[in-house]
């Protein structure tokens, strides 16, 4: 499968004399999709060159970075391994569609509490997974290392050097600090955190040299995972129009907010954005399972 440029086409960008294009990252892979797909794609390599059979990784109970890592994992012979967030889960697990799918796929859990995940990168913490699971290839949370920011540089191509703007969505960073490293000095990178914080930025300078770029923190709804609805009806109606799907954990947040900054005059006319559609379908069933729970409406 293919990522693609596709031509946003709604009125507010004929009135404000700006056009928008999205990289459908999404259909990348049917289950390794978008920055997932990218960020892996180095690590299983170095996994498989320095002969690890294990790659354990981190996640929450509905992270993208864990139904890819098991996927990936089973089709490159690799076993898994999870560390979840929230001790609760280990009981009820088969009821996330999330966690379903990676077990299906051969992942193996591990339910720690939050204190303890909080710690899951101290020496204390692997040491003691070492003792549990033998030795492993370890892969951070959300997949940003330095072979990560390396497949995320990939995304941009010669075909992408007339875009004026980049904008991406930000979970742990590096997506954007590929972007950055890829991008031409004169095109300008716009980051939407999906969390809140202003830690991001010196997470992401870890990666990059270069100064052409920024993050946009007015458009995380409350933080990570947090929805309204909003935000819900805006990802549907969008769907409507474009026929293009969107997470409300990350790409959703990233496209409201380049609409509304559009609509309040922040591009010039004239201005080419393109936006990066980093995937996370996969985070839509087990959303809607808690929007049902609240009574609220659910993503189409």
């Amino acid at each position: 499968m293919k990522s693609e440029n596709q031509q946003i086409v709604l009125p507010i960008l004929d009135k404000k004399k700006v056009s928008l294009f999205i990289k459908r990252e999404d259909n990348l892979h049917p289950y390794i999709s978008g920055n997932k797909f990218r960020k892996l794609k180095y690590n299983i390599l170095d996994a498989q060159k320095r002969g690890f059979k294990k790659v354990l990784t981190y996640g929450g109970a509905f992270s993208n970075h864990i139904a890819a890592t098991a996927f990936a994992g089973k089709e490159n012979n690799l076993q898994t391994i999870g560390i979840i967030r929230g001790d609760e889960l280990h009981d009820k697990w088969h009821e996330n569609p999330t966690l379903r799918f990676a077990k299906a796929n051969g992942m193996q859990f591990k339910f720690v509490s939050r204190d303890w995940y909080r710690n899951k990168e101290s020496e204390e913490a692997v040491s003691l997974l070492n003792k549990e699971f033998g030795m492993f290839y370890r892969v951070p949370e959300g997949g940003t290392n330095t072979l990560a920011v390396k497949g995320c540089e990939e995304i941009l191509s010669s075909e992408d050097n007339d875009f004026t703007v980049i904008c991406s969505c930000v979970g742990t960073g590096g997506t954007i600090a590929g972007l950055i490293n890829a991008a031409n000095d004169d095109q300008y990178i716009i980051g939407f955190p999906a969390l809140k914080g202003d830690f991001l930025k010196k997470d992401i300078c870890k990666f990059v040299d270069k100064s052409n770029w920024d993050l946009e923190t007015n458009y995380n709804f409350g933080g990570y995972g947090k929805v309204t609805n909003e935000l819900i009806g805006f990802i549907n109606d969008f769907k409507l129009k474009t026929t293009i799907p969107l997470d409300p954990v990350y790409t959703g947040k990233m496209m409201f907010g380049i609409l509304d900054l559009i609509a309040k005059d922040y591009f010039k006319p004239g201005t080419k954005i393109l936006a990066i559609h980093t995937g996370g379908l996969q985070g839509i069933a087990g959303m809607n399972i808690l929007l049902k729970k609240k009574n609220l409406p659910i993503l189409l």
